[in-house]
């Protein structure tokens, strides 16, 4: 493909490249909870308390202008 383009004219809030890091972070920490706590005696932690969404580097989406930032729709 010597020329693609985005479909959507629809990219991440921020200069972050990915949440990857941040995903993967938060799942360890949540797996480490779960292990760490004996399920007999009580309950497993709430899946809420890892990963908040405001924490991480990208914050949503957002639309763009193709006409005003044409490299932004280059894959």
């Amino acid at each position: 493909m010597a020329r693609s383009y985005r479909k959507t004219p629809i990219c991440g809030m921020t200069k972050a490249a990915s949440d990857k890091v941040f995903k993967k972070a938060e799942h360890k920490r949540a797996r480490r909870a779960l292990n760490a706590c004996d399920l007999e005696i009580e309950d497993a932690p709430s899946g809420k308390l890892f990963g908040n969404p405001w924490g991480a580097p990208k914050d949503g989406k957002q639309r763009i202008d193709p006409a005003r930032f044409p490299e932004i729709m280059r894959k």
